[in-house]
């Protein structure tokens, strides 16, 4: 049977066991010995042949191959009876050495899989304090958020989270100026009557608006009392 060899491709004996007796097709519980050897042996010389350095792990692995050959054809003595089968040691050692190397494939995945993720150092965020503050208002944009989630609740089974119907996307500018345009003209309005669109990119669209609007001091959120309704006028 020939075998296609990866010269300088393996991490140790082992890892060239398995992929030998991968090769031929047999199980790592039940393989050939004599079979496996010769292919051992074919890999040493090809690495002879090409001047390529023998790990001296490779030469320990060959020697320990021809005794537990050796010991298989020669015909077993009553004390030897209790002594360790060479074959079953090999095997177990291969089997233990396969877990590892599995696992070792599997850290390299995730090793990949985090390399896809990319993060950022954290920055002082403090410029952007007063922004976020809300002015104009008696409620703090804590409060806002809290009404608006509040409000999702509640409109959630009627919020289409996705649509395969093709629609024209809205800018937050050109929301802000349409949000404006009806409080001019209503003078005030229900801050949750602006929501009159209930899919996801018009609600997040509408409440960045509004948020925008507040901070360039265009319109005045007011809520008289708690739980009362949330209003929207012009400044």
């Amino acid at each position: 049977m020939d075998y296609t060899l990866k010269i300088n491709d393996f991490e140790g004996p082992l890892d060239l066991l398995l992929h030998l007796i991968k090769e031929a097709k047999m199980s790592v519980f039940d393989f050939s010995v004599d079979e496996i050897v010769k292919s051992y042996f074919d890999y040493i010389n090809k690495m002879q042949q090409f001047n390529l350095t023998i790990a001296s792990s490779y030469l320990v692995m060959a020697s320990e191959l021809i005794e537990i050959k050796s010991k298989m054809l020669l015909p077993r003595h009553e004390e030897e009876e209790n002594e360790e089968d060479p074959k079953e040691n090999l095997v177990n050692r291969l089997i233990e050495y396969q877990k590892y190397k599995q696992l070792t494939d599997t850290f390299k995945q995730l090793e990949f899989e985090r390399a896809q993720v990319y993060t950022k150092i954290p920055e002082n965020l403090s410029e952007y304090i007063e922004t976020s503050d809300l002015k104009n208002t008696n409620i703090t944009l804590d409060d806002l958020l809290d009404a608006f989630s509040k409000f999702l609740d509640r409109k959630k089974e009627n919020i289409v989270l996705e649509t395969k119907v093709t629609k024209k996307e809205i800018t937050v500018e050109e929301r802000r100026k349409t949000i404006k345009n009806i409080i001019i003209k209503k003078g005030r309005i229900n801050f949750f009557d602006l929501f009159d669109i209930l899919n996801k990119e018009y609600v997040v669209v509408t409440f960045l608006a509004i948020l925008e609007m507040v901070r360039k001091n265009e319109i005045n959120i007011i809520q008289e009392n708690n739980f009362e309704d949330i209003i929207c006028e012009v400044s």
